[in-house]
């Protein structure tokens, strides 16, 4: 009997620790693919709207899934925390209830991020999680900037609202300037000659006798 333990051992030995070295590469990646969900969504809090921010939400189930049998508690709590904040962001808000909407967005998003950090063994509060996210005014600026931006191009393009336009200057070819000038100048001398207020010079040639009188 000790004999065959041995040989079943010295069988059975190399294979046991193969397996248990592939359980726990299996860990670490899921373990890592959670981690970087976490990273990625406490790093962009406050810009929710970048695309490193919705694709860590839209891998939440492939992280977090776990299978039907294997999956814990922990991550079937993430699980209905990303299905109710996912259920809010489907569902628009009605005029004029903008800020309870943004408030209860607020705490979806901060019950999500608790419930990745308890999977992850992390001691996080959920005051913590959702007033500790720095966003400088500068970009709150500039977002809000390109918003608008957004807005009035599509109004424009659209034919809603239309372009103003005011001309203050039309570039001219020096020759062209001086050719408008020259008529302005002839325009004025004919209009003074003809009200009597300047004289008009009329020249006349006789072409049988080649001479030239001149008439003021």
């Amino acid at each position: 009997m000790k004999d065959w333990l041995i040989i079943v051992s010295t069988i059975l030995g190399p294979v046991l620790a193969v397996q248990a070295q592939k359980w726990v590469e299996l860990f670490r990646e899921k373990r890592g693919r959670k981690l970087r969900i976490f990273q990625t969504l406490m790093a962009t809090r406050a810009v929710r709207l970048s695309p490193e921010h919705v694709q860590s939400l839209n891998t939440i189930d492939v992280a977090f899934y776990g299978g039907s049998r294997w999956r814990t508690k922990k991550e079937q709590a993430v699980l209905d925390a990303w299905k109710e904040y996912l259920d809010h962001l489907n569902n628009r808000s009605a005029p004029g209830e903008e800020g309870r909407w943004l408030q209860r967005q607020n705490d979806l998003f901060s019950n999500l991020l608790y419930s990745i950090s308890q999977d992850l063994g992390y001691s996080y509060d959920k005051v913590q999680l959702n007033k500790g996210a720095y966003s400088p005014m500068a970009h709150g600026n500039i977002e809000n900037e390109q918003s608008e931006i957004r807005k009035l191009a599509i109004k424009v393009l659209s034919g809603e609202q239309p372009m103003k336009m005011a001309v203050t200057e039309i570039p001219a070819h020096p020759e062209a300037l001086a050719t408008l000038a020259s008529q302005k100048e002839a325009s004025q001398k004919l209009a003074a000659a003809l009200d009597g207020r300047g004289l008009l010079s009329v020249s006349i040639k006789d072409e049988t006798k080649g001479s030239k009188v001149i008439q003021a």
